[in-house]
């Protein structure tokens, strides 16, 4: 009987141990996880401050550099002037308030695409071929909604008219703006001027700009293809709202 009585406090004994390790266990695995949750909180809170940063030093460099090359254009038609200041008056509200937001509407952006193409157009003869198209679905609902990076076809559209010939005679532009299926897309090319286009000093970060600031703002959700085909340059951008928007939803943004 004794000896029963021996076998079952040991048992017990064991038992009780293996529920203390048990719970120890949990609450180490709790702690650990909390710990895990705090520290991806941290490192994302920190990662968006260092994007912040980031995007603010591209749109100080961005926002000049755009300013400086368009009252160029100007400067140097000056019989187009009182047109040019127009579509320029417009061209600067975009720029001194909607671009100061996080994100506009993809219908603001292509508007304001089309004023600074229209600003561009003062450098080409009325010969060349430019030929401009949109192909918007107005009943989509991300349309007008502000999930869209301002100022983010410019890079396109200054390269397109820095390196086409534009007094060549089979010369063109081709700039298609499309909304549909609840993506923003952008397709740009033009045909390629034998003429070496002058590197100036301090020149080039628009490439390198448009880029970083897609990867950083939709990381996975956009495409960026450029490409040479028959001595035309392509350059190919999407942007998948819905997916970004979701992925903000889900993450609290």
């Amino acid at each position: 009987m004794q000896e029963n009585n021996t076998i079952t406090f040991i048992f017990l004994a064991i038992l009780l141990l293996l529920i203390v390790i048990i719970c120890f266990l949990m609450y180490q695995l709790l702690q650990f996880k909390k710990a895990k949750d705090d520290a991806e909180k941290s490192f994302y809170a920190l990662e968006m401050k260092v994007n912040d940063l980031q995007l603010e030093t591209l749109e100080s460099k961005l926002n000049p550099h755009l300013f400086k090359n368009i009252l160029n254009s100007i400067q140097s038609h000056a019989y187009q002037t009182y047109f040019a200041l127009d579509k320029l008056a417009n061209v600067l509200d975009y720029i001194l308030y909607e671009s100061k937001k996080k994100f506009v509407t993809a219908k603001e952006e292509i508007d304001f695409a089309l004023n600074l193409i229209e600003i561009n157009k003062i450098k080409i003869s009325p010969l060349f071929e430019l030929k401009i198209k949109t192909n918007i679905n107005k009943e989509d609902k991300l349309y007008e909604q502000p999930l869209l990076a301002p100022l983010i076809s410019i890079d396109l559209i200054e390269n397109a008219f820095k390196h086409a010939d534009l007094q060549s005679a089979d010369a063109f532009i081709s700039v298609v703006f499309e909304f549909r299926d609840n993506s923003f897309f952008m397709t740009v090319s033009n045909k390629i001027s034998d003429k070496k286009v002058l590197k100036k000093e301090r020149s080039g970060f628009g490439h390198a700009t448009l880029e970083h600031r897609l990867r950083i703002i939709y990381k996975n959700n956009f495409k960026l293809d450029k490409f040479v085909e028959n001595d035309v340059y392509i350059a190919h951008l999407k942007i998948d709202l819905l997916e970004y928007k979701t992925e903000m939803l889900a993450s609290g943004r």
